[in-house]
Parts: C-alpha cells; structure tokens; sequence
C-alpha cells in the first residue's frame, strides 16, 4: 500500500525550507549514479526555483518540483527510468525539469525506490502513486492547477507513466487523489512478457516484478490497454536497449482496443530521447503541449 503523505502542515515548512536550499539542474543523462546518495545535488548544483519535497519517510521517496517564469501549462510528472535498477537516479530527470519549466510546465521530477534500495512490486509502484497523488497536498499551497497532469517517463519510468494512469482500477492505490491526464513514454518498457523473452536490461524485468502469475494485470502495461487518457509513444528507431516494437506492439494493441493512442518514431538510440537538446526531445514537447 502506498505511504501516506506528510500532512499539508509538514510540507508546508518543508517547501518553505526547500525554497531556501534548492537544488539544481544536472546533465546526467545517460551515467548511472548521477546523483549524490539519495539523488540529492551537492551545494554548487544549487539552483534558485527547483524545491526538493519528500512525500514519505523513506530517503527516496521525494520529489523536485521546477515552476516556469510565468503561468503554468500544468504539471509534468517526470519519471526516470535505469531498469527500475537503484543505480540510477533522479539526475536524469532534471535536464528535462529545467527544460519543460522553461516550457512553461511544472516539473514534479518523482525519486522513487528502486530494486536494490527497497523497490520492486509493489514497493516502486507504491511511490509512484503515493508521489503523484503527493501534488493534491501541494496545490493550493505551489498554486499547482492539477486539472492537467501528464506523465513523462523514460524506459522502466516509460512503464511506470503508463501504469501510474491505469493505477485507479486497483484497490490497492485508490483513492486516486490526483488522476492523470496523459501519458508520454519515451522507449517505454510497455510489454512485459516480449520485455521477459527478450531478456532486456539482463532480467531487469524479472528482478523488478518477480513472478507475477495472477497480478500481472496490475502491473504490465500491456494488460491494462486500453487506458482512459491519451498515451504518446516516442521511440527511437536505432534503440538496442529497449527495441521498438516495445512501443510499436502496445500502441498497434492500443488503438485496436479503442485507445487513444499514437507513436512517433525518432532518429537515434535509447538516450537521446532524454538529450534535452535533441530533435527527439523537441517533438516529445510538442506532443505533450497538445496533450
């Protein structure tokens, strides 16, 4: 079951504290451990703007939230991937933070524990409900409009922005506090049982999720198509770590069950879906302003 939140009157000295010690914008994009422990940035990453806010107990369970200058579009809940492996972290993520706030979105950059520092199921997915739904405690204090929230997430965070749409269909995550709007996943693992035969990421799959047997349909995205929010596939054609069919099978699977669903396949690998400064990354925002 998902942690609960601190209550509103904790996070509101925690954002205050936040505001004064907040953390900067990294380029970390493809290196494991880009991050300090924890995934917190050193005091010469510091950067005015960007409030590191915990969600739960655990030292990953926080988030960074990154506003735009001026008026929000709505609120981009970013998701990093690395195989759902502890390895990696929220460093990731921050290039694209800084890059959708300058966007005109907010940046919810979600930290999240991963395999080998308490994740797996249902301990990742978990977080990641319980840090969305974090944002319902966050908004009138942040001025968040949370009528448009979207998921961004990149590789296994492909997988857990789409399954983080679908997660109001089990008990286990209801009540949904804060409901997403749309879905985009950057060369997403979206189908577990071809991810499982393909033996991406050395049995990254597996070691995440185990043997899921009855509660596959809580947790692959595959067998919860079709969603009720519009989902954006972005992929890169030359990708050797997580092939396209990965997306090409979930949004052809997608449409036929009466989804709103599309691909947009790019030129390059797995990474440059997370260059800040690619062609591929400014299509992915196009696709989410229509979102």
């Amino acid at each position: 079951m998902p942690q609960p939140s601190p209550d509103r009157r904790t996070l509101l000295g925690l954002v205050g504290l936040a505001g004064m010690v907040g953390l900067g914008t990294v380029a970390a994009c493809a290196s494991p451990g880009g991050g300090t422990p924890g995934g917190a940035g050193t005091d010469d990453e510091e950067q005015a703007g960007v409030e590191t806010i915990p969600y739960g107990d655990d030292p990953a369970q926080f988030g960074e939230l990154t506003r735009p200058p001026g008026a929000s579009k709505g609120v981009a809940v970013v998701i990093h991937g690395g195989f759902w492996r502890a390895q990696y972290d929220l460093s990731l993520g921050r290039p694209l933070a800084a890059s959708l706030a300058e966007r005109g979105w907010t940046a919810w950059n979600l930290e999240y524990r991963r395999v080998g520092n308490g994740g797996g199921v249902p301990q990742t997915l978990d977080d990641v409900a319980a840090g969305i739904d974090a944002l319902a405690d966050l908004a009138d204090m942040a001025d968040l409009d949370l009528s448009r929230v979207v998921t961004i997430g990149h590789s296994a965070g492909g997988h857990l922005a789409a399954w983080a749409a679908a997660r109001g269909r089990f008990a286990a995550w209801q009540p949904e506090r804060v409901p997403v709007t749309g879905v985009i996943s950057q060369a997403g693992v979206l189908d577990f049982d071809a991810a499982v035969d393909a033996g991406l990421g050395a049995g990254a799959v597996s070691d995440f999720a185990g043997e899921l047997g009855s509660s596959a349909d809580q947790v692959d995205p595959a067998r919860q198509a079709p969603l009720e929010v519009p989902v954006r596939c972005v992929h890169g054609r030359s990708d050797t770590i997580v092939p396209i069919e990965q997306s090409r099978r979930y949004v052809e699977a997608a449409v036929a069950a009466g989804a709103d669903a599309s691909l947009t396949e790019v030129d390059g690998d797995h990474f440059v879906l997370i260059d800040a400064g690619s062609e591929a990354w400014a299509r992915t925002l196009e696709l989410l302003d229509r979102l």
